[in-house]
């Protein structure tokens, strides 16, 4: 009887198992569903940059889909251990959130993300990159304080 009993426990828990792997790739597939029907309402042109007020994370991977996507776009080109990045991160917060609906901000790590620094030729960060209609425009090399900054990116709106 305690082999039974042990055989029906461990079918249990495989059924638990299997349970909670169906539970999580559904969940996946929902949200690679979701996440396609944004981009296809993108697409068709009807923008949800008015609900961007914060920077959104941009890699090597999304960078070229992101800065096309939106009219005007600035990435912030930032590291960890660099403190003039963290000096300005607050004011890219800010600058997000008082442009949302105008101008998307971006933070690309440059650390984990090799190819669009190189790309751009960034020797040092932070550096932001301003691009309008898909096109590198301009840049800010350096802590630069938020009036300055909002100076730069205003003569793109």
């Amino acid at each position: 009887m305690k082999t039974t009993d042990a055989t029906a426990t461990a079918a249990d828990n495989t059924d638990d198992e299997l349970e909670q792997i169906k539970k999580k790739k559904l969940e996946e597939m929902m949200k690679e569903i979701q996440n396609k029907q944004n981009l296809k309402t993108l697409n068709k042109g009807e923008s949800k940059m008015d609900n961007i007020n914060k920077p959104i994370e941009v890699n090597d991977g999304n960078f070229g889909e992101i800065v096309k996507k939106y009219p005007v776009v600035v990435v912030d080109c930032w590291a960890e251990w660099c403190g003039p990045c963290r000096m300005i991160a607050p004011v890219v917060e800010e600058l997000a959130n008082d442009y949302a609906g105008k101008i998307v901000f971006g933070k690309l790590n440059a650390d984990n993300n090799q190819e669009i620094p190189a790309r751009y030729g960034i020797m040092g960060i932070p550096t932001l990159l301003i691009f309008k209609n898909g096109q590198n425009v301009d840049k800010i090399v350096g802590a630069a304080p938020k009036k300055t900054i909002e100076a730069k990116i205003k003569q793109y709106l």
